[in-house]
């Protein structure tokens, strides 16, 4: 017999965790078994010890608890390295989504059409209370924001329900470091990077107020805009990283301008142009390490800036005489300068991506 283990992230949800857990236990049969490992993080309520009471009452339940309060991310880390069902998925301890909807994400898995199954609020062709426009703008934002990275299709990046392979769960848990909300995009970059198999299911969805405890904030919604860069720009498909590039070579760009303004009040033209252009090679290496290549060098610390550095003389000189090829067959200096510009843009980013960095 399969088992199933979810892993239940909690803090201060007692009004909610034992019709939760009730409602959980209610999706075993004699095809699948349970287990239900509740993860406190150090709720200041009477959280715990309904946990507890429920562990005595039901052999199905395990309960674990944080010393200090780290966040959803962190108390799902806990619990993935504790499951042993052949499929690990989330519930949340309210009562916003339907355990009954697990039978459906399960389907795909025991077909083995699926590694991952993603429950999608968005897909749902059902009656469901509306509530929070931006709240739901945000969601489907962020979900877009994804995909363009991820290059997956999925249209519910932030939903709760997510469904796993053992041996799929298993292999990402010790590479996940979000300890709040964070945990969605990263996981679905590293669900992405994996190849896995993805499919979505449609949910059910009673989404409750913040005066009902609904926790994640606008500051989740930034934090998710920066994992999704820090996660998987780095693991973008070619178009995306072309865009990210080109956004690199702007602020760069930017750089050089408003450095040149500074220092051609202290300095002659040519030291303010040779500061000014060191200083924005430097902004666009620092930015193509933090955003396109996670530091994957292909040389060891010095030897790598020493060929960066060859790499930014190299436009350098490719760019003059382009432009001042163009320039002596009669092309207007704007004109032959644009044509040096765009030609030099994919020859940065083809040498950085070539001869730089993996």
């Amino acid at each position: 017999m399969k088992k199933l283990s979810l892993i239940i992230p909690c803090y201060n949800e007692e009004n909610t965790l034992e019709l939760c857990i009730n409602r959980v236990l209610d999706i075993k049969d004699s095809n699948l078994d349970l287990e239900l490992i509740i993860v406190d993080d150090y709720s200041k309520d009477n959280s715990l010890n309904i946990a507890y009471k429920l562990e005595k009452e039901h052999p199905e339940v395990k309960v674990l608890k944080h010393d200090v309060n780290m966040g959803k991310g962190a108390s799902l880390r806990t619990g993935f390295l504790y499951a042993t069902g052949d499929y690990v998925g989330i519930q949340d301890a309210d009562n916003e989504y339907n355990p009954q909807d697990y039978k459906k994400l399960l389907s795909p898995l025991k077909n083995g059409q699926a590694d991952v199954v993603y429950g999608s609020r968005y897909l749902q062709p059902e009656t469901r209370r509306i509530l929070y426009f931006w709240h739901t703008c945000m969601n489907k934002f962020l979900t877009f924001f994804s995909n363009m990275f991820t290059d997956l299709g999925i249209t519910d990046m932030e939903t709760c329900y997510k469904l796993f392979k053992k041996d799929v769960i298993k292999k990402i848990a010790p590479q996940l470091k979000e300890n709040r909300f964070g945990f969605e995009p990263e996981i679905t970059a590293l669900v992405s990077e994996s190849k896995c198999k993805v499919y979505e299911c449609a949910i059910s969805y009673n989404p409750r107020t913040y005066d009902e405890g609904k926790k994640i904030g606008w500051m989740d919604g930034l934090r998710a805009i920066y994992c999704i860069l820090h996660y998987s720009a780095h693991r973008a498909p070619l178009p995306m990283h072309i865009i990210m590039y080109f956004i690199i070579n702007t602020l760069s760009a930017l750089t050089n301008v408003v450095a040149f303004s500074i220092f051609v009040n202290y300095f002659n033209l040519l030291y303010a142009i040779l500061i000014s252009f060191v200083l924005a090679a430097i902004c666009n290496y620092l930015l193509c390490i933090i955003l396109l290549f996670k530091h994957l060098s292909r040389w060891k610390k010095y030897p790598e800036i020493f060929v960066y550095s060859l790499c930014v003389i190299a436009v350098f000189f490719i760019d003059y005489y382009i432009t001042y090829f163009f320039i002596k067959f009669n092309c207007p200096p704007l004109v032959a300068k644009s044509i040096s510009i765009i030609l030099c843009f994919f020859l940065n980013y083809s040498f950085r991506k070539l001869i730089v960095f993996k």
